[in-house]
């Protein structure tokens, strides 16, 4: 016996990567239902190879008999559709920012704090952390069980993918105008993107840091462990899919180089590339449709007493978004939501 399964802003690009991601690994589904706004409703989406759903308007729609509601419609949509879900009995996958610091909603990546699960019942909601958060803690998890990290130095290289299908399509755009001396415009971006970098993602906050810098600090701190100080610098950067992360940690006991990379390519969700040559590591281009956290450039920091750097690379779209509700899902299932067979 499968799960009645709905997707929430199904037309979306991370919308569209759970869909995917749901075939992909044969998740127990007897029903998928894509759901969108009122002007989407109509309108044919993949599921997996060659099954299509129609999309239904999420206004409308009865959340009754659903188990599961994997949600990215957007904060403000979220706000008003997930609570409805829940008290209509469906335990909601949330992937905006609405719920997530809510100390009533648990906020999980699967590898780092699957316990934490347990704690949806408050309200029938599950929030999935910001993308740049998902990747690095993943990373962090078995270094900080192995030498408690004190600090965390993070800056990312965030594609624009993170902004979603119109973020992708302003650099695409951009591109290509540049290309015949057409003048860039400016929708998404608040400078340009296209050739450019731009060190500002989300509203700035009164401290001069950016809400993504302020997530990832908070994020961690309640998935990880509270006494973890993280600074973030968040740069958006001229990539279609997948994120990068130079990381620099501070640790309590005594870090080992050869220890690190040993305990890195043991850890679930990970995966070490790293040689140091010409190519002997990952990049964002490389890692797009892949759902493994890459770490690369493993090296002690001398600058600090128990110093340790390195590479993070991930796929946006998937582990940062899509892949890390559905595991949250399959996590789900197998510890609270079992069905008899």
């Amino acid at each position: 016996m499968g799960y009645r399964v709905a997707v929430v802003g199904a037309t979306g690009a991370v919308g569209h990567e759970m869909l995917t991601t749901l075939a992909e690994r044969n998740f127990p589904a007897d029903d998928v239902v894509a759901l969108a706004s009122e002007r989407s409703a109509g309108q044919q989406v993949s599921f997996g190879e060659e099954k299509t759903l129609k999309v239904q308007n999420l206004d409308t729609y009865d959340f009754k008999g659903i188990d599961i509601a994997l949600f990215s419609p957007g904060a403000k949509v979220s706000a008003v559709h997930a609570p409805r879900a829940g008290k209509a009995g469906a335990v909601v996958i949330d992937n905006t920012s609405q719920f997530r610091m809510d100390p009533d909603v648990p906020l999980i990546v699967p590898e780092v704090n699957p316990q934490a699960i347990a704690g949806y019942t408050k309200r029938n909601i599950i929030a999935n952390p910001n993308c740049s958060t998902i990747q690095m803690v993943v990373a962090l998890k078995p270094l900080h069980d192995r030498f408690k990290i004190k600090r965390v130095i993070v800056s990312t290289y965030q594609s624009v993918s993170g902004a979603g299908k119109e973020g992708m399509d302003e650099l695409f755009s951009q591109t290509r105008g540049i290309y015949v001396n057409d003048t860039p415009t400016k929708e998404v971006f608040t400078k340009q993107i296209a050739f450019n970098v731009i060190p500002h993602i989300d509203m700035f906050m009164d401290d001069g840091s950016t809400k993504e810098e302020w997530k990832m600090r908070v994020e961690t701190k309640k998935i990880l462990d509270p006494a973890i100080e993280v600074f973030a610098t968040c740069v958006r950067v001229p990539v279609f899919v997948g994120h990068a992360e130079a990381i620099t940690i501070e640790t309590e006991k005594p870090i080992d180089e050869n220890e690190a990379r040993n305990i890195l390519q043991n850890a679930p969700g990970v995966t070490v590339v790293d040689h140091r040559a010409a190519e002997g590591y990952v990049t964002p281009q490389e890692c797009a449709g892949e759902d493994a956290v890459y770490i690369s450039r493993i090296r002690k920091d001398p600058t600090v007493k128990n110093g340790l750097a390195f590479w993070c690379v991930a796929d946006n779209l998937r582990k940062g978004a899509a892949l890390n509700a559905v595991q949250i899902a399959e996590t789900l299932i197998q510890s609270h939501l079992r069905k008899a067979a």
